[in-house]
């Protein structure tokens, strides 16, 4: 009998990618696993082993004939508290091992715990320290007339505020394509953008797709069918001055999601000592002419 393993879903914003007959052995990719989890099941995980270790070395201790001193009455609980104190290296005192066969338990127990917390310590730091990008993507792209051509133009910006250097910008469409003898296949074609490097990201960023004959977003040059499936994912990188590493986000749009002859709102504003940026109407957006 054939056992089927139940399919691996993963999320790429809005696209469910569905993987069937991969074999994922969670202790082969351990670090992957550990990095990539939610931090409460990360918690929730670290919690549970660290409870399965103290109840098998308190199982070891309970099989032992007195190996710890001032354990009331032989009882589990009481050489799982101390398991607990041993594991963690905390050693309150007040029970200790009084036998060869407690002294064996106990060195194994703290090796055990030596290693286990610098393994966890090295994965909290590990997380903590990943750079993680906070860009804001405008909700919908704008597609209007921009030096006298239909442009696609989509808005972000960097939500932390601070300088973002070597910026770049690249927009990407990625569909299901068809061979010539009905085989299918995920195709990726680069928009060129009119501008796709910004030396200096410190306020917002709207890049510029220039929809030609050659463009993939172009009616006359594809079917409705192959628009509806196409998905627009813009990828920007850059170099976090405050961090001091390099920074990646990306966002996804359907066709569906863009907006027809409209242009956003202005948000930036002089001052008398620089610019004013309202982010509370970063994703409006206004008809060409004003109503």
């Amino acid at each position: 009998m054939k056992l089927f393993r139940r399919p691996h879903v993963t999320r790429l914003d809005e696209w469910e990618i569905v993987a069937e007959g991969v074999r994922r052995r969670f202790l082969h990719d351990l670090s992957h696993s550990c990095m990539t989890a939610s931090w409460p099941a990360f918690i929730a995980g670290a919690a549970m082993v660290f409870l399965l270790f103290n109840a098998m070395f308190a199982t070891l201790y309970w099989f032992g004939r007195d190996p710890i001193a001032n354990a009331s009455g032989q009882a589990f609980i009481e050489y799982f508290y101390f398991s607990i104190e041993t594991l963690s290296t905390a050693g309150y005192g007040d029970m200790h091992p009084q036998t060869h066969y407690g002294h064996f338990i106990a060195t194994v127990e703290l090796f055990t715990g030596i290693f286990s917390m610098s393994l966890m310590t090295g994965l909290i730091f590990a997380r903590f320290s990943r750079p993680r990008a906070r860009f804001l993507f405008a909700d919908r792209p704008v597609v209007a007339q921009h030096n006298g051509k239909p442009t696609l133009m989509i808005r972000f910006a960097n939500e932390r505020h601070n300088a973002i250097t070597h910026a770049v910008a690249r927009l990407w469409a990625v569909t299901l394509q068809t061979t010539p003898n009905g085989g299918r296949y995920l195709g990726f074609v680069e928009l060129p953008l009119e501008r796709r490097d910004n030396p200096i990201l410190a306020l917002t960023w709207t890049v510029l797709h220039v929809i030609d004959e050659n463009s993939p977003l172009y009616h006359g040059a594809r079917t409705e069918q192959d628009l509806d499936e196409t998905r627009l994912v813009l990828l920007v990188s850059g170099f976090d001055e405050k961090a001091g590493q390099e920074i990646h986000a990306r966002k996804t749009y359907r066709p569906g999601d863009i907006l027809h002859g409209r242009y956003y709102v202005d948000i930036v504003s002089p001052t008398e000592s620089g610019v004013r940026v309202d982010y509370r109407r970063f994703h409006d957006t206004r008809p060409i002419r004003p109503e």
